[in-house]
């Protein structure tokens, strides 16, 4: 089981279609999933993308 906290704006994503966005106060999820279904934190996504960008660039 995954635990997360996550406060007002923060995001985690599920597999590829599925995002769950906090509004409001901050909350705790607990996550039962099967190994085979990625969860992250939205955060991570995004500095993962932007580094993506980067190197992508820099190849250029």
């Amino acid at each position: 089981m995954l635990v997360l906290s996550r406060k007002d704006g923060e995001w985690i994503q599920i597999g590829d279609d599925i995002r769950v966005l906090v509004k409001g106060a901050r909350v705790s999820l607990a996550i039962d999933a099967p190994r085979e279904i990625t969860i992250a934190r939205g955060e991570l996504l995004e500095r993962e993308r932007g580094l993506r960008k980067e190197t992508r660039r820099v190849m250029e």
